[in-house]
């Protein structure tokens, strides 16, 4: 509950593109919280005008600035929304010898429903507890059993957002000339993506129609899942030993070649935000090609997620929450990143190239209480884009009941992973054999 920032000095930085922020402060303020915002470019003051402080300076003076800031206005927490962005990265350090509570927001552990505010970083910054007896010995929170509110319709309202965004730094870019954008935001093409998004989704939904019948009946319990994330996902750049998709891609394939039954098939379903930005069409061609797979591989786009889950032998991701999601159908998961739910009893512990033979199988009961805990500590029913009226604050979300953290075991303090997981991030391409 937001309850728990009651008489604290909050500072927000970079938010989700829209007015979600600006919400926040007033539920922040409706429990007590005093709350002031740092904002890095046009797009931000668009959303987010009053009370708040512009950071037009360079992004290596930006550690300093805030070092300052927290002093002056005697911060005791501070929120964040992504925490791999430039400006954000170098928070935890700025922090590691204050007194001062960080939680970061990202998209949800558990889509679509849901939102991610974790204590101390996200993913693989997380200190989520590893240990599957930590999980095994907690009752399951009855907020598990409440009913979740289901999240529709949000598209539309963040590719608006996205554009105001990209247009106000566009506009205004002189007010903030040392900005530097996590990705591209140029508007012109930022609405080419979007349109081509939009009508790429209508064409594949019509054209792979049959394929998705296909997939739920000759070819059910046929074939493995392998849902790519987006190019520019930070998961790939900061969490995984890939430099890309690309990488990530033919790696995959070339174990599938190798060691999977050869009546077996090989499915790719492209991220539905990356519709409009990228197409491995041609790429996979020239994997399928190169390691002989002709006939075995499969590039869907808007086929229905959970059908495909419900019918695929196993699933194969970096660290997408879609490995969650295949947990939750109970179908097996092979991670080669190092995401929250990876431990034993939620996903498979060997090598890639012995998972097509042998893909093991979910501990339901340790997903029921993993998933309970999540739902309990760092997910709030809700979107960032689009509020659910059916909740009565400004932001329109249902916030987790315990937001301050109980004991746990954590092996590594979440404030040392961004340096160490930057340090250890492998360098050019992965080879094939695992």
């Amino acid at each position: 509950m937001l309850s728990s920032f009651a008489r604290k000095r909050v500072l927000l930085l970079q938010g989700p593109m829209g007015l979600f922020f600006s919400r926040l402060r007033r539920d922040l303020e409706a429990a007590g919280a005093e709350v002031l915002k740092v904002n890095f470019c046009a797009g931000d003051w668009l959303f987010y005008p009053s009370k708040s402080i512009n950071f037009r300076g360079k992004l290596e003076d930006w550690p300093t600035f805030l070092s300052a800031l927290l002093a002056e206005h005697k911060i005791d927490v501070v929120f964040l929304f992504g925490d791999c962005r430039h400006y954000h990265i170098v928070v935890p350090h700025v922090l590691r010898w204050r007194r001062v509570q960080l939680y970061v927001f990202e998209e949800g552990y558990l889509r679509p429903d849901f939102i991610t505010l974790d204590r101390g970083g996200a993913n693989n910054f997380s200190s989520v507890p590893r240990d599957p007896d930590f999980y095994r010995s907690r009752p399951i929170h009855p907020i598990s059993r409440q009913k979740v509110e289901p999240v529709k319709g949000a598209f539309s309202r963040a590719a608006v957002y996205a554009s105001c965004y990209a247009i106000a730094n566009f506009l205004f870019k002189p007010l903030f000339p040392h900005y530097r954008h996590h990705r591209p935001l140029n508007p012109f093409q930022e609405a080419f993506f979007w349109l081509r998004s939009g009508w790429r989704k209508q064409v594949y939904r019509h054209r792979q129609r049959a394929l998705g019948e296909t997939l739920k009946g000759p070819l059910s319990g046929r074939f493995f899942l392998v849902p790519l994330q987006t190019h520019n996902d930070s998961q790939i750049r900061v969490h995984s030993r890939f430099s890309s998709i690309e990488e990530f891609v033919e790696f995959v394939v070339c174990s599938f070649a190798n060691h999977a039954d050869p009546c077996h098939w090989l499915v790719f379903k492209h991220h539905p935000l990356d519709r409009g930005y990228r197409d491995y069409h041609a790429f996979l061609r020239r994997m399928i090609r190169k390691y002989g797979v002709d006939g075995r591989v499969v590039y869907v786009h808007d086929v229905h997620l959970p059908n495909l889950l419900r019918h695929a032998i196993g699933t194969i991701v970096v660290n997408s929450t879609v490995g969650l999601s295949s947990i939750l159908h109970e179908t097996p998961v092979c991670v080669l990143g190092d995401p929250i739910y990876h431990f034993a009893g939620l996903t498979y512990q060997g090598r890639l190239d012995d998972f097509w033979r042998e893909p093991g199988a979910v501990d339901h009961e340790l997903f029921l209480g993993f998933r309970a805990w999540l739902m309990a500590h760092n997910q709030a029913n809700g979107n960032f884009y689009r509020r659910l009226p059916v909740f009565k604050n400004h932001t329109g979300v249902a916030w987790p009941p315990i937001l301050e953290p109980e004991e746990m075991p954590v092996s590594l303090p979440a404030m040392d992973r961004p340096a160490q997981a930057l340090q250890s991030k492998s360098k050019g391409l992965v080879k094939c054999a695992t």
